[in-house]
């Protein structure tokens, strides 16, 4: 997951500043991997709903928990997070958010041993409270051991690992989890005894215990550099007003229609990229580590986009750029659902394209003037994270039940409910559409 901090936007910073100062190289380095780990974990966690699926015989919107235990920790976790590293520092906050993944990651041994998916859900609920921890803490971290003059460059530097981490977590699904799935369809499991069944799935989530528990050493390595520092900065700023800050941004309707759109921006991109591969499967004839490779080529025009909006946004104002690649996006999630399936998965991959920008100009846009009150909005756009775990099972519905499959005649069966199923990405992109063109007008 994506994450930003309030600053200058525009720093007049000076030709011979350091952007990382030489006595905080290391510390950088270390907190970059930890941008680099929760990146990996984000993206290779959306490959266990299709995993699961098959795995332990679940519908779509079953397996769709594991969205909503990952993404409602961190919704859970996000204010507590901040409180922390008020009250104590950023390096408490980095060994609280490690510790959490490691104590999550260990418990995915005995889920894959008893073969019980709830205790994979409990496992993720913490690895990935851990995760918001880190998120929470590592970006004004980063911040903060240098200059305000470089603060914009030295966190664009170490936000630009993150995606580095999501490719890698596309690879380690695909090669480790994935392609170490039995090919026995759901039918044929139906028709296997209980001995054969249970022998087929310790071999499996064997497998979707590697990345997890193996990435435990890195984060051990982390920790432990992190437990040994003698540098304790804390967040500066002035204490959390909780209800004043809350009553301040309620009443702000830039603010709350900003949280608002960051809730449907987040499901979209878990939604979108939870059940691409359900999408290729069902329009060909991959298997899942196949179809995976589309998901990464999209992550790459993820990437791609962003730098480049990133340079469009020298000449055009953000939120008219962001209300031309979402009304972008609305076309080509039309030509998702509608369009024959070779023209159709191009589109689905373009949704990736226009999603790329999205979250840090609504974040920026809602942050925006809050002066003391930023620390608690802040918070509140990291909360509408959940929207990952409410948008996910209910496209995961649709896909289900069929429910919208009546309106892409021409099509049947599963191929017709995986495509109405991103009508729930159309409505999604049209909210953050309007939230654009409510701003668009403004300096």
């Amino acid at each position: 997951m994506e994450s930003a901090a309030k600053m200058d936007l525009n720093p007049a910073s000076k030709p011979n500043d350091d952007v990382v100062p030489a006595d905080k190289k290391v510390i950088f380095f270390m907190l970059v991997s930890c941008f680099v780990l929760w990146g990996l974990l984000n993206n290779i966690t959306d490959n266990l709903v299709p995993a699961f699926g098959k795995i332990f015989m679940m519908s779509a919107v079953d397996s769709s928990l594991v969205q909503i235990a990952f993404y409602g920790a961190y919704a859970c976790l996000a204010i507590p997070a901040a409180l922390i590293i008020k009250k104590y520092s950023f390096r408490h906050g980095v060994l609280i958010g490690l510790g959490f993944y490691i104590i999550g990651a260990l418990g995915y041994i005995p889920a894959a041993i008893f073969q019980v998916y709830d205790i994979f859900l409990v496992s993720i609920f913490i690895l990935a409270g851990g995760l918001s921890v880190l998120e929470t803490t590592c970006n004004p971290y980063v911040i903060a051991l240098g200059s305000e003059e470089t603060a914009i460059r030295r966190i664009n530097f170490a936000q630009a690992f993150n995606p580095v981490g999501s490719i890698m977590g596309l690879f380690l699904a695909k090669f480790v989890i994935l392609a170490h799935l039995n090919p026995a369809t759901y039918e044929e499991r139906l028709e296997m005894s209980a001995s054969e069944l249970s022998s087929i799935r310790v071999g499996e989530l064997f497998w979707v215990c590697v990345p997890y528990v193996g990435l435990i050493a890195i984060a051990l390595v982390i920790w432990a550099f992190f437990f040994r520092q003698k540098s304790d900065l804390k967040d500066s700023g002035n204490d959390i007003n909780f209800m004043g800050s809350l009553s301040n941004l309620m009443s702000n309707k830039r603010y709350v229609f900003g949280v608002i759109s960051q809730f449907f921006y987040v499901g979209m991109q878990i939604a979108v990229w939870t059940w691409m591969i359900k999408y290729i499967m069902a329009l060909t004839d991959m298997v899942e580590h196949e179809a995976v490779d589309f998901y990464i080529y999209a992550v790459f025009m993820f990437v791609g986009a962003r730098w480049v909006c990133t340079w469009l946004m020298k000449y055009i104002h953000a939120p008219r750029l962001m209300a031309a690649v979402a009304a972008a996006g609305m076309a080509v999630t039309l030509g998702t659902i509608y369009l024959p399936s070779g023209v159709s998965i191009i589109c689905l991959m373009l949704i990736s394209a226009c999603m790329s920008l999205m979250f840090p100009t609504i974040y920026g846009i809602a942050l925006r003037g809050l002066g003391d009150d930023v620390k608690l909005g802040a918070a509140g756009l990291i909360m509408a994270i959940i929207g990952g775990a409410v948008i996910t099972p209910i496209m995961g519905s649709f896909i289900d039940n069929s429910t919208l499959a009546f309106m892409v005649p021409g099509f049947s069966g599963e191929e017709a409910a995986v495509r109405s199923s991103y009508f729930t990405a159309f409505v999604c992109m049209a909210v953050i559409f309007v939230y654009a063109l409510f701003n668009s007008k403004k300096s």
